[in-house]
């Protein structure tokens, strides 16, 4: 221990130890010579490298089950990002509730970049205007990392439903209101959402069954036991080709290069009428800045990567990126447009 002293003679008023060092105070030189040397001290502290980030595997939260459209996009990003951050990135699917349980464990995650949060529009801009009990707040309890990509939905049909195109579903709707029923990945998804506002729109009733996840849903629809719903293109191009399911529109305000024979909902009977989905990553609140946009900069070098972009325009998605604080813009957005559609669809949690 070092001991700063006055000069000899002089009285000791008062003595203490301050961060390893004795200060026995006298005169003012002497005072503010241990002042000094504390702040010295102080400063050498706060100078010691911080640990470096990241140390050990991410994990990423996707709130679908293993093979939908978020979990598939999901996997395409964490490879090359966790490639360029020297740690593995692990996806965990949880499941359910249209994805409030994942959105809920990710909110409560420590904030410590250590885990991540992949989402799309239904946890974070539809739920919590139909869901009014959610355990989160999405513009609060999330920081936003970046957008991934934004892409349409089609409506596909089992080859059983007698209409070949959205003007004969409509008619037929019209003469069964209420008898046909379409599947979704779960109450608030955002494939939920875009029938919602196709109803509305199109002035039809017709029934929602949820599942908890799309796969689970287009299997039905496969298999016959739902008639229709609204998916993202690639989960089910092949199913298409085969012959299935039957396309009868794309969800988008213009035709997709992909399908340039796909007819849009809005020139089939119902004008006006868009919807999309999109895919974002994001952060518990209060992770800490500097791990936010190190995972910004990861993130849109990597969505901007001809390789990356091939496989996302493959799976029907234009490739986003851009800056943590644009993404944030969007997602205020998206959230405001959703609680119009929910207020003028009056869809609700069934």
């Amino acid at each position: 221990m070092v001991e700063i002293e006055r000069a000899a003679g002089d009285g000791c008023r008062s003595a203490g130890v301050r961060g390893g060092y004795t200060v026995r105070c006298g005169d003012r030189l002497a005072a503010r010579l241990a002042s000094l040397v504390l702040i010295a001290c102080a400063g050498s502290v706060s100078a010691q490298p911080q640990a470096a980030w990241p140390e050990r595997p991410i994990r990423v939260i996707v709130p679908v089950p293993a093979g939908g459209t978020p979990d598939v996009v999901a996997r395409l990003v964490v490879a090359p990002m966790a490639a360029r951050l020297g740690q593995p990135m692990v996806v965990d699917n949880r499941g359910g509730a249209g994805g409030l349980i994942g959105a809920e464990v990710a909110a409560k995650a420590i904030p410590d970049g250590y885990t991540l949060f992949l989402s799309s529009p239904g946890p974070l801009a539809i739920l919590p205007h139909l869901q009014k009990k959610a355990a989160y707040d999405p513009l609060r309890d999330f920081v936003p990392i970046g957008l991934i990509s934004s892409g349409p939905f089609l409506l596909i049909a089992h080859p059983s439903l007698p209409a070949k195109s959205v003007s004969e579903l409509l008619a037929l709707a019209r003469a069964q209101p209420g008898r046909l029923d379409y599947a979704s990945a779960g109450n608030g998804a955002a494939n939920h959402l875009a029938m919602e506002l196709f109803k509305s729109m199109a002035g039809v009733n017709l029934s929602h069954v949820p599942y908890k996840g799309a796969p689970q849903a287009v299997a039905d629809v496969l298999a016959g036991q739902v008639p229709m719903m609204f998916n993202s293109i690639a989960p089910v191009a092949s199913f298409i080709k085969s012959g299935r399911v039957r396309v009868l529109g794309i969800s988008s305000a213009a035709r997709s290069p992909q399908l340039p024979d796909v007819p849009t909902i809005a020139e089939s009977g119902v004008p006006g009428y868009a919807s999309t989905t999109w895919f974002g990553l994001l952060a518990p609140a209060r992770t800490p800045r500097a791990i936010v946009e190190r995972l910004n900069g990861v993130l849109a070098a990597v969505v901007q990567s001809p390789e990356l972009r091939a496989q996302l325009e493959a799976q029907g998605h234009d490739p986003a990126g851009g800056t943590s604080e644009a993404f944030g813009r969007w997602l205020k957005e998206e959230f405001q447009k959703y609680a119009a559609v929910v207020k003028q669809s009056g869809a609700r949690i069934d």
